[in-house]
């Protein structure tokens, strides 16, 4: 462009003009062939390396050379010419020392972003194989907190389940020895021979029955134990009437169906059935029905099955989701603190070649840089200064008449 124009100048202007814009006229040329580095067709990969590592360092040099070669058109009318040649070659310093920054930053962030990708990476497998092995270790982890449960005192819940067998088997046998004989009760009843309904009822009711009979037992005890003359009257009489009940409706059938010869007298087969209770609720009882009707006594009637322990119930639990919330904070947090390192380390080497860029055209215009390269982190380049007072323009000297 400069030699187009020195060429439209007369002949005689031509020689002056080409000495006068000797200083910058290759700086064109410098800066086309630089461009046209760029934008030739090269790979993908190649044009993202060059644009990368390259463009801001070319970007910096052109400034750079512009800047130089127009400072040489000031130097005559300039008063301290040794420190201003002296503060061009010091701002070169400074730009060659924020591109090699520039460069090192970019490997700097390249390594950053592999060590958090191989980390993040490696997290994910452990949170991966964390998560399996839980789920193949809950079935395991609950059965150890079962049994420290269960060692643990508190609900003897093996006792508790014990009892609801016995008193479900007890009560399919009673079932299975009385069903022809309500069968054909309820048929003579009803007028008809449909019994679908007539063994679930009747399991029921003899369930409840056996079930009763555990707790008539476990108010006579306690009325044993509290000595009350005038409830254990009554408890006594109430268990004579339940075991009288059972003995006439239920163990005389098994009985019957278990010792034949013996029904035929009547008075030895009730014998042998009130032996035969005393004998089987005896024999349960101080096995498990002593341990499991407590519990399943409160549990109908909805008591507390054990008491309240006070150390425990006076600390409150946190709620559950006070932790997970504790942890998303934290993950937030550690989150903002390693963007902001890495906005840190992107912008710093670009920072770098922008302050030295700045610098040369603060010489050019007022004869003094504006920043001390390199930078230690972005606070010290945004922080508030008033560029105006770093530059203190020296006033002209007055021409003495």
């Amino acid at each position: 462009m400069i030699d187009r124009i020195i060429a439209k100048l007369p002949e005689a202007w031509r020689g002056p003009a080409e000495l006068v814009a000797a200083p910058i006229a290759w700086v064109p040329v410098l800066q086309q062939t630089l461009m046209s580095f760029f934008f030739e067709s090269q790979p993908s990969w190649m044009a993202a390396l060059k644009y990368v590592f390259l463009l801001f360092p070319v970007l910096l040099g052109v400034v750079a050379v512009w800047c130089t070669g127009l400072s040489v058109y000031t130097l005559p009318f300039r008063s301290g010419r040794t420190r201003f040649v002296s503060l061009i070659l010091l701002a070169w310093w400074d730009a060659a020392l924020a591109v090699w920054l520039y460069w090192v930053g970019m490997v700097r962030v390249v390594g950053v972003v592999l060590g958090w990708a191989l980390g993040i990476s490696r997290l994910a497998v452990r949170l991966v194989t964390g998560f399996i092995r839980d789920i193949v270790g809950t079935p395991f982890a609950m059965s150890s907190m079962l049994m420290r449960g269960y060692l643990q005192p508190g609900v003897p819940w093996l006792a508790f389940v014990m009892l609801l067998f016995w008193c479900g088997l007890e009560a399919a046998v009673f079932t299975y020895t009385l069903e022809p004989r309500v069968a054909m009760l309820v048929a003579d009843l009803s007028g008809t021979d449909d019994s679908r309904f007539t063994i679930p009822v009747l399991y029921l009711l003899v369930l409840t029955l056996i079930v009763a009979s555990f707790a008539c037992v476990q108010a006579l005890v306690d009325a044993v134990r509290k000595r009350d003359s005038k409830f254990l009257a009554q408890i006594i009489g109430i268990e004579l009437f339940a075991m009288s009940f059972e003995v006439l409706f239920l163990y005389r059938g098994v009985v019957e169906v278990t010792m034949p010869w013996i029904a035929r007298d009547n008075a030895a087969m009730l014998a042998t059935a009130a032996v035969g209770w005393f004998g089987v609720r005896g024999l349960t009882w101080f096995l498990f029905g002593q341990y499991g009707t407590p519990p399943l006594l409160a549990l109908i009637a909805r008591q507390p099955l054990t008491e309240a322990d006070t150390s425990r119930s006076a600390v409150r639990s946190e709620p559950f989701w006070r932790a997970a919330m504790d942890d998303f904070r934290r993950d937030l947090d550690w989150l903002h603190i390693k963007s902001d390192e890495l906005l840190e380390l992107l912008a710093l080497p670009v920072v770098h070649l922008l302050g030295a860029a700045l610098n040369f055209a603060m010489i050019l215009t007022a004869a003094r840089s504006v920043f001390n390269l390199p930078f230690r982190s972005l606070k010290e380049v945004t922080e508030s200064r008033d560029m105006e007072t770093t530059i203190h323009l020296e006033p002209r000297k007055q021409v003495s008449l």
